[in-house]
């Protein structure tokens, strides 16, 4: 009984799954995105919801409509587990006509999806997830990469602090595949610039106590303590190291993928002096202002870097489909990398690897003296090119 069940379950999944795919392929249907993120984790701050309503706002900036076919947008929780993800973008793509996904926030889990979409010849637009590795040995010819990524965040952040006297590093990092790649670009950066590694030790995702972690930083001499970690703890990192008084014996700390949410969350007597990159900061520009205070009035925050290059990937997918006159994955993407891109005033191109390359900014966070309106959190140090923060494409061995 339970083979026979299973097997009208599956006949009639792969019935609905053929009749999607025809239905789709005609091109009639409403076009669908897909927003697969971390709606409940330790990233939902910096992605969750507010990418949500971002993604609708690009679509309701477009018209809301691809020519006659009107632009619907889904949501889910993948819970940070590349299996649920995987699921989830299979179900999406073969029954749900799906066109592509965004977000995707887990480096491994962004990783299982963008496997799904090759087999299916499906769009993602990884906007959340950073290792390089989406533009390098995981490169796909439907999937672009828009945030900033581990060797672009390593060489801007790294580079700045070894100039500024910070020559011996000890890393504390998520042991996932975001924090191994973190930590393999972070390290090849110090020492490019003429720093030197002395240690480092692993954390587990959401790991709440990083008193042992911190007191093994504390105890090997270097004078940067280098977070390759994101969200929730980052920022339980950051905290716990003011707490053990780390910071007044000369060692400070650098964080990496760092967002503004986290900043707020710290709190600017905690997060003063700590170095930031970005693509994007909500008060570096007019455009950046603009969309920022619209998105402020929705969700009541500021936008995290995440969030507004889920805005603008959205965006120029949508152009890209309407321009080419179709949905088709392959189609559409060929079109991303010809047509010019902007990120928030930034000129932007999509090279051939799917990389999205733009100028980068590092920041300090602001004292709470120098802060003068609310989320005024970063002062701008220095920009950086993006041929410049950005691996090359002949670097990152990509074999399309």
């Amino acid at each position: 009984m339970l083979r026979t069940t299973r097997r009208l379950f599956l006949g009639a999944s792969a019935a609905m799954a053929a009749g999607a795919r025809g239905a789709h392929a005609s091109e009639g249907g409403p076009i669908r995105i897909g927003v697969l993120g971390d709606q409940s984790g330790i990233t939902a701050d910096a992605g969750g919801p507010g990418t949500v309503t971002a993604v609708k706002m690009a679509v309701a900036d477009f018209g809301g409509k691809v020519g006659d076919r009107p632009v619907e947008v889904l949501s889910a929780d993948m819970l940070m587990k590349p299996d649920v993800a995987a699921q989830i973008s299979a179900r999406w793509y073969d029954v749900e006509g799906v066109d592509v996904i965004v977000d995707l926030p887990l480096s491994s889990a962004a990783l299982a999806v963008l496997e799904v979409a090759r087999q299916r010849k499906k769009s993602t637009l990884v906007t959340a997830a950073a290792t390089a590795d989406f533009a390098g040995a995981k490169c796909s010819p439907t999937n672009v990469h828009w945030i900033d990524d581990t060797y672009a965040l390593a060489n801007v952040t790294a580079r700045a602090v070894v100039g500024a006297g910070g020559k011996s590093w000890f890393f504390i990092t998520a042991d996932y595949t975001f924090g191994t790649a973190m930590q393999t670009d972070a390290e090849a950066a110090v020492r490019l610039a003429g720093g030197t590694v002395v240690g480092s030790v692993r954390n587990p995702i959401g790991a709440g106590d990083f008193s042992s972690y911190l007191l093994a930083a504390s105890s090997s001499g270097a004078n940067v303590i280098g977070l390759a970690s994101v969200g929730g703890d980052t920022i339980a990192a950051i905290k716990q190291a003011a707490e053990f008084g780390i910071g007044k014996g000369g060692q400070r700390l650098a964080g990496f993928l760092v967002f503004i949410t986290d900043i707020h969350s710290l709190g600017l007597e905690l997060a003063q002096g700590l170095y930031v990159s970005s693509g994007f900061y909500w008060n570096q520009n007019d455009a950046s202002r603009a969309f920022s205070t619209r998105f402020m009035q929705e969700r009541h925050v500021m936008p995290t870097k995440s969030q507004a290059a889920s805005y603008a990937a959205t965006l120029h997918w949508l152009k890209a489909a309407q321009s080419a006159g179709t949905t088709d994955s392959v189609i559409v993407n060929r079109q991303m990398r010809t047509m010019p891109g902007n990120f928030f005033g930034k000129p932007t191109t999509i090279r051939q690897d799917g990389r999205a390359v733009y100028d980068m900014d590092l920041y300090q966070v602001k004292t709470p003296s120098e802060s003068k309106t609310p989320w005024d959190y970063y002062k701008p140090i220095s920009r950086v090119s993006g041929a410049e923060a950005f691996r090359s494409i002949e670097a990152g061995g990509c074999s399309i």
